[in-house]
C-alpha cells in the first residue's frame, strides 16, 4: 500500500478490468482514460508527469493524476478539497465551479490556473502536489473569463491568457492576455485582446501558453466541445500579430472534435499531445497523439487523408521512457477497507463530514440518512450523492446495502444511481410492513422532472445486492437485483444515460431521507465493485 493523501491509501497498480490502454506490447490504444477527465492539461516535472482536469461542481476538485509513462496513470489527489465561496457550493451548482485548469511548474513550486465563470480566475499552488494544496487565490476577479494559463518569460514578466464565456460575459471567440504579479498571484492590467475567433475560428476557447524557439504559442480548440479542431497560434511578439494553424481534426476517423488539451515533451525530447474527445454519456474522454514539428508548426496524429492538418490514431508505440514501469488505471473498485473512501469518489458539492462514516476496523461505508433542505421531485439538487466517473464503455458496478432506519417507520431511502439530466434509480426504502425494492428513473430531472417508479419489489430483510450493466454505444444500462448475492433478476426497465451538465454520467450511491420522517437512519455499503460487462 501507498500513501497519496492525508489518511488515503490505495493499492499499488490497480488495474481496471474494463479499459486499460497499455497493450503491454510498448504500444497503447487511445483514449489511454476512458472516462471524463474534461479539459486535460498534463505537465512533465523531471521524469514525472502530473494531469488536472475540469471538475465543475464537484467535491472535491481538480483532480490530480500521476503517471511515470504518459500511459499509466493514477489518481493521487485533489487540489481544492471545498469549492469558493462555500456558501454557494455548498449546494449543487451543476456545469458551474472549475473550468478547463491550467498546471504549470515554476521554481519548485506547482501552480494550477482555473476560471470560475461567475466568480473570475483562481489559482492554487503547492510544493508537493500529493500533499494538501495552498488555499485558492481569486487572481482576476470578473464574471465570464475562464481558460487562464500562465506564461512565465525569459524576460521575468508573468502573463495570462485566457478566453470568455458568452453566457457570463455577452461574447466569445476572443483571447485576451494580461499581465501579472511577479508571483503569479494578481493580474495588474486591463488585458490585451490579441485573437479573435468570430471570422472562422469560432468557439475559439480553452487556451495553453507556451513558447519555442523564439515563437510564443497558444494552443487553442475552435468550432465547438464535439466538432471542433486544434488551433495553434504563433507570434515572436507576445502580443502578435498571431499566425493560425489548424493542426488537428476529425477528418477521416471517428475520433469526433479531437482537441483541448496539453502539449508536453519527454526527457529525450519527444512531443506528444493530450485532448479529449467528447462521448455524450461517456462525457470528455482522455486520448493522447504523437506530435512532431516542421517549420516551428506542430504536426498532430497523422494527416491519413494528405491535407497538411493531422487526424487522431487510435493506437501508437508508448512514448520513449528509460525505464518500464508497471501497468495501472485510476481506481474504481472500492472495498470500504481503507480509513477514508476512494479518490475515485466525489459528491455532488461541497462535502459535510456527518454525511458518511468509515471507521477504522470496519470494512463498510456507513452513508447517513440525510435530509435535503426540501422535499424535492427528484435527487437533482440533492448534494450528498456519491459518485465517480464512468470508466469504460461496458462495464457492471455492483453493491450490496443494507438500510437501517431506526425509529422512522417510513422516508429512508439509499441505493445505486446512474446520474445525469435524466437519471434512475435501484433503492431499497421501507413502509410499515417491510423493506422494499424500487427501480425508478426521472427523466429532465435538470428541469425537476419527477421521479417515476417502474417496479417495486418486497424484500425478506434490509438488505440487498444491486447490480447496473452499462452498455456501448448508447450508455444503456439494466438494473438488477438478489437477496442472496447469487440470483440475479432484472428490475424495472432499460435506461438510456444521460450526460449532465457539461459533463458524463455518473454511476454511484445515495442515502437520504424525507422531511417528515424522523431524524436518524443509515445505510452501510459493503462494497462498490466495477467488473466487466456481464
Amino acid at each position: 500500500m501507498k500513501s497519496v493523501a492525508k489518511n488515503i491509501t490505495l493499492p499499488e497498480n490497480y488495474l481496471s478490468e474494463v479499459w486499460v490502454a497499455d497493450l503491454g506490447n510498448g504500444s497503447y490504444k487511445n483514449p489511454i482514460l476512458h472516462a471524463d477527465y474534461s479539459d486535460p492539461d498534463v505537465i512533465r516535472v523531471g521524469t514525472d508527469y502530473y494531469m488536472t482536469a475540469s471538475s465543475f461542481n464537484a467535491s472535491p476538485g481538480l483532480p490530480i493524476l500521476h503517471s511515470k509513462d504518459m500511459v499509466n496513470w493514477e489518481l493521487v489527489n485533489y487540489a481544492i478539497q471545498q469549492q469558493l465561496p462555500a456558501t454557494i457550493f455548498n449546494i449543487p451548482q451543476h456545469g458551474n465551479g472549475v473550468w478547463a485548469p491550467s498546471i504549470r511548474y515554476h521554481k519548485n513550486e506547482f501552480y494550477i490556473y482555473w476560471g470560475d465563470p461567475d466568480f473570475g480566475i483562481y489559482m492554487v499552488k503547492t510544493k508537493n502536489p500529493w500533499s494538501v494544496w495552498d488555499k485558492p487565490i481569486l487572481v482576476m476577479e470578473g464574471k465570464g473569463l475562464i481558460d487562464p494559463s500562465p506564461l512565465w518569460d525569459d524576460s521575468g514578466d508573468v502573463y495570462l491568457v485566457h478566453a470568455y464565456a458568452g453566457s457570463r460575459r455577452g461574447v466569445k471567440s476572443l483571447l485576451t492576455i494580461n499581465k501579472m504579479n511577479s508571483e503569479g498571484t494578481k493580474v495588474i492590467d486591463q488585458g490585451i485582446h490579441v485573437f479573435d475567433g468570430h471570422k472562422n475560428q469560432s468557439t475559439i476557447e480553452g487556451p495553453k501558453f507556451y513558447k519555442r524557439n523564439g515563437y510564443y504559442y497558444i494552443f487553442a480548440p475552435a468550432g465547438g466541445v464535439a466538432t471542433g479542431w486544434q488551433l495553434v497560434l504563433r507570434s515572436k511578439d507576445i502580443y502578435g500579430p498571431y499566425e493560425e494553424k489548424i493542426v488537428l481534426e476529425q477528418g477521416t476517423t471517428n475520433i469526433n472534435g479531437p482537441h483541448q488539451g496539453a502539449w508536453v515533451d519527454t526527457p529525450n525530447g519527444e512531443s506528444w499531445f493530450y485532448h479529449f474527445q467528447d462521448l455524450n454519456a461517456y462525457g470528455r474522454i482522455v486520448h493522447l497523439q504523437p506530435m512532431s514539428w516542421k517549420n516551428d508548426w506542430p504536426i498532430m496524429g497523422t494527416d491519413f487523408d494528405g491535407n497538411g492538418i493531422g487526424e487522431p490514431v487510435s493506437t501508437s508505440k508508448k512514448p520513449t521512457i528509460s525505464k518500464t514501469y508497471s501497468i495501472e488505471t485510476p481506481a474504481e473498485t472500492d472495498n470500504f477497507d481503507n480509513f477514508n473512501i476512494g479518490l475515485q469518489w466525489q459528491w455532488q458539492a461541497n462535502s459535510d463530514v456527518v454525511w458518511h462514516a468509515k471507521l477504522p476496523g470496519n470494512n463498510f461505508l456507513r452513508l447517513f440518512s440525510i435530509k435535503s433542505v426540501d422535499d424535492s421531485s427528484n435527487l437533482w439538487m440533492v448534494p450528498n450523492l456519491l459518485l465517480q466517473k464512468f470508466p469504460a464503455p461496458n462495464f457492471t458496478a455492483s453493491t450490496k446495502i443494507s438500510l437501517f432506519p431506526e425509529e422512522a417507520k417510513t422516508g429512508k431511502t439509499a441505493g445505486l444511481i446512474i446520474m445525469g439530466m435524466d437519471y434512475a434509480t435501484l433503492s431499497i426504502s421501507h413502509d410499515e410492513k417491510g423493506y422494499i425494492l424500487k427501480q425508478t428513473q426521472a427523466l429532465e430531472a435538470i428541469k425537476n422532472g419527477k421521479e417515476k417508479t417502474n417496479e417495486i419489489v418486497r424484500l425478506k430483510t434490509n438488505a440487498a445486492y444491486f447490480k447496473v450493466i452499462v452498455s456501448s454505444p448508447n450508455a444503456m444500462c439494466q438494473f438488477l437485483y438478489s437477496e442472496n448475492g447469487i440470483d440475479f433478476k432484472e428490475i424495472g426497465e432499460p435506461f438510456k444515460a444521460k450526460e449532465g451538465k457539461w459533463i458524463g454520467a455518473k454511476v454511484g450511491l445515495f442515502s437520504v431521507s424525507t422531511q417528515k420522517a424522523n431524524l436518524g437512519g443509515y445505510a452501510d455499503i459493503e462494497y462498490f465493485k466495477i467488473t466487466k460487462k456481464e
